[in-house]
């Protein structure tokens, strides 16, 4: 049975994913981006708000997404189907499309003055597709996690997954701490979105923890009170942070930015399992192209800030409005070409073909 709640969490964070860097753009708090736009700084909260949980709560859903897949099929399939869902689009797709991205990136950070001009064609296509790695990191380490689960399961065979039915909702929030740990790990260093640790343990959480209807009942028993313990911690989060990277240690993995992650993802899985669990025409548009919204709208929100800040110096609220128009319709336009495209779409979405009535 589809699991609805599941697909509409994923479709509203990636919609949440966009929104974010329309702010990120124009923010005044971590480098990157065109720069600011305008005096006031309010709308720079939004990226407190969304940042510490929302990538944490994608990879709880892969995980889960995982166990549902892997009672049907073998590791072998789950392997390819990851590698072509995952992998060719944030290698062989980067390759395709990512010099674009890194161009604009490059071109908003004025760092072409930077290159000598003897540097040959192939050299700085390279530098460019390497900038322009982008959103991709995501996907890349999706396909890590897939690798680790398989072997885990290997070696645990099916015990792990009978151990994470029977916490209770306890467990559920002690389960925190251990989020914090994992979260002082294998963080790559200068490349600070790159944090193996929370993202592989919060994936496997999701195959063995939340896959569970037992676990995801007791989240939806519970959601007010995580709601309410959600909406206190990010308030402190944002009061003692704010204006502070957000995105980098220590502010991305203390304590309190772990304790308002974990308490977000449990009050939306629950939430979501006791009123989203449905779905209608509009959610299964979206839905159906979220992951080429998600790989596309960067590139679309990066040409209009490009054009409009860096080319025409334009500044207001204007440029966020443009911009919002710019990261939504140009990621689904992008996506609509591109999934039509032969050989293109396998490169750069993982489509092996067009499907009918997407």
């Amino acid at each position: 049975m589809r699991k609805h709640y599941l697909d509409n969490i994923r479709w509203i964070t990636v919609l949440l994913v966009v929104l974010y860097h329309v702010i990120y753009m124009y923010n005044g708090i971590t480098a990157g981006g065109a720069g600011t736009v305008t005096d006031f700084r309010g709308q720079d909260i939004i990226q407190y708000i969304l940042y510490p949980w929302f990538m944490v709560i994608l990879f709880i859903i892969s995980g889960m997404c995982s166990r549902y897949y892997l009672e049907n099929h073998t590791d072998k399939e789950y392997i390819k189907g990851r590698t072509l869902k995952l992998l060719v689009p944030s290698t062989i797709g980067l390759l395709v499309l990512g010099w674009a991205q890194g161009y604009f990136n490059m071109a908003m950070a004025d760092a072409f003055k930077n290159i000598p001009e003897n540097v040959p064609g192939f050299v700085m296509y390279i530098i460019m597709v390497i900038s322009g790695i982008g959103v991709l990191w995501t996907i890349q380490v999706m396909w890590v996690c897939s690798l680790i689960l398989v072997l885990i399961r290997k070696i645990e065979k099916g015990r792990l997954l009978n151990l994470g039915e029977n916490v209770n909702v306890w467990c559920i929030i002690l389960l925190g701490v251990v989020v914090w740990g994992s979260a002082q790990i294998l963080n790559t260093p200068m490349i600070s979105v790159y944090r193996f640790g929370i993202y592989i343990f919060t994936f496997l959480l999701g195959y063995y923890v939340f896959s569970h209807e037992k676990v995801t009942d007791i989240l939806a028993k519970y959601s007010v009170y995580f709601i309410a313990a959600a909406v206190v911690l990010g308030g402190l989060y944002t009061y003692f942070y704010y204006g502070k990277n957000y995105a980098e240690q220590p502010y991305v993995n203390n304590p309190l930015a772990i304790a308002y992650a974990w308490f977000a993802c449990l009050a939306i899985f629950g939430v979501m399992k006791r009123w989203g669990n449905r779905t209608g025409k509009v959610a299964a548009f979206i839905n159906r192209r979220s992951f080429g919204l998600y790989i596309f709208h960067y590139l679309a929100l990066s040409v209009a800030a490009y054009l409009m800040v860096v080319c025409g110096n334009m500044r207001g609220i204007i440029v966020y409005l443009i911009s919002v128009v710019a990261a939504y319709g140009g990621g689904f336009l992008l996506n609509e070409i591109v999934s039509r495209i032969p050989v293109i779409r396998w490169c750069v979405l993982g489509i092996r073909k067009e499907k009918k009535g997407v």
